[in-house]
């Protein structure tokens, strides 16, 4: 089995799906009410983009220190797993749709259990 060398955080199959959600959580994000831009609507962008950051600072730094880019997987996996709160609330305050939000969710489970098991198996 061949496998792909990693060389930039972008070939991290979690930093490519963590990504793609983002942009779609900075969009969903644009349409909660304008008293929530600067409350919920902010902090879900801010946490969903952590997820990403906290993936290209760690993958940076582990080339001096593995256990430090493994604390970064775990704030990033801290993250995923804001984000699910952060859309339990919009799911709550009818801000967006059950299934969005349904959706939304299992993609910050699928993440956080990608990072959790990038965490195990980093070497």
């Amino acid at each position: 089995m061949n496998k792909q060398k990693i060389t930039d955080v972008s070939d991290l199959n979690v930093f490519k799906k963590a990504y793609q959600v983002s942009l779609e959580i900075h969009k969903v994000s644009q349409n909660l009410p304008k008293n929530e831009q600067f409350e919920l609507a902010s902090q879900m962008r801010r946490a969903s983009k952590s997820v990403c950051a906290n993936l290209a600072e760690g993958f940076g730094k582990q080339h001096f220190s593995k256990p430090e880019f493994k604390r970064y997987l775990l704030i990033a996996i801290g993250s995923a797993d804001e984000m699910r709160l952060w859309l339990h609330y919009c799911l709550d305050l009818k801000y967006i749709d059950k299934i969005t939000a349904l959706r939304l969710k299992d993609d910050y489970q699928n993440i956080a259990k990608m990072l959790t098991g990038l965490h195990k198996n980093w070497q």
